[in-house]
């Protein structure tokens, strides 16, 4: 095949019926609907909802009806209520939309795909996590834009459990395609080793900036008043509704603790460091420095391109640093190329 000949695209087969309208929930209703997709949601909250129908949105304060209309319609599903919610969740969209199929947005997704298989729903679902938001929550905190460049992860533990039905390659598809739509990078990711992944790099900085928000603070008002930006920076997260940060981290327990051992023993070598006769923070402030520098290489640099599977050096792109795979869903390789794209963490394009 002349993979120079390759078309991607970002058509979504069907309408996207978004529940909940939070910060992403609602960026991502505004996103849909901005490019001339159809989109419509549900807020429990009716003055939430008043005020997204007032800005023009399709906004129902009404579950059953918003899942009924999923059902005429034959929508995608998007779950994008807090991680406590999705279990009634999951048994309202299999009583009242029982052909749909459905993705999420929650942060931690192995938690979510046991929630799945216990309804046996997992034939329908298809995993999803945006790696965008702010400390802000709520219809009024959601914006246009906020996933533009952000990795969006989507799972595919089900090709590996079984072999997919068309059915659910076509949903796999259309997942895709919504996260790139919006302007998001897609990584494919198992289950596992997403909620690993997630555990370093968004549950850990959660409890090390309620952490350092409690010593800023236990430093009276003198500290406070001289803070600056590595302490607001440092503690941004720590504005974020507790409720939320409760969820995704106590969920993710098991992944999280790994990572709070592996900060601890560093933490405790930098205080022994500290403590000796010639006092020095060097072992940590050079391994951090190379690795801070390893990330800002990979998230601001131009990207490289893949094709058929194989690594190789492409043209820049306007994308982040993230390599690009390029490959046709459902052919007989197609799960092994998701494989290769999870271990170097590479973007996905669908042809």
């Amino acid at each position: 095949m002349c993979h120079t000949c390759q078309v991607t695209t970002t058509d979504i087969s069907r309408p996207v019926c978004i529940l909940g309208l939070g910060l992403i929930g609602g960026s991502l209703l505004r996103d849909l609907t901005t490019s001339g997709h159809a989109a419509f949601g549900y807020n429990r909250s009716p003055s939430a909802a008043r005020a997204a129908r007032a800005e023009g949105f399709d906004v129902t304060d009404s579950l059953e009806d918003a899942l009924r209309r999923a059902e005429e319609e034959f929508a995608l599903i998007v779950l994008a209520t807090p991680m406590p919610a999705i279990d009634a969740l999951l048994h309202d969209i299999k009583k009242y939309a029982p052909s749909c199929g459905f993705t999420d947005v929650v942060s931690v997704k192995g938690k979510v795909y046991e929630l799945v298989k216990q309804h046996g729903l997992e034939d329908r679902y298809v995993g999803g996590h945006p790696m965008a938001g702010t400390a802000d929550s709520g219809w009024r905190a959601s914006k246009n834009g906020l996933f533009d460049g952000a990795a969006w992860v989507v799972t595919f533990d089900h090709a590996l459990d079984t072999r997919p039905s068309q059915s659910w390659i076509d949903l796999w598809i259309d997942v895709v395609h919504m996260a790139t739509r919006v302007g998001a990078e897609v990584i494919p990711a198992r289950v596992d080793h997403h909620d690993a992944a997630v555990a370093r790099i968004s549950h850990l900085p959660h409890i090390l900036a309620e952490a350092l928000a409690i010593v800023g603070d236990n430093g009276g008002t003198l500290a406070l008043s001289l803070a600056a930006g590595s302490f607001r920076d440092g503690t941004r997260v720590a504005g974020s509704a507790p409720s939320l940060v409760r969820a995704m981290c106590e969920t993710n327990h098991a992944a999280l603790l790994d990572a709070l051992d592996e900060t601890l023993t560093l933490l405790q070598d930098a205080r022994a460091n500290l403590d000796a006769d010639k006092p020095s923070v060097g072992e940590l402030v050079d391994a951090g420095y190379r690795s801070r520098i390893r990330y800002e290489a990979r998230s601001s640099s131009r990207s490289g391109s893949t094709s058929g599977g194989s690594v190789h050096s492409g043209p820049g792109s306007d994308m982040s640093a993230r390599p690009v795979i390029r490959f046709h869903p459902g052919a007989d390789n197609w799960v092994s190329q998701l494989i290769q794209a999870e271990n170097v963490g590479a973007r996905i394009e669908v042809f």
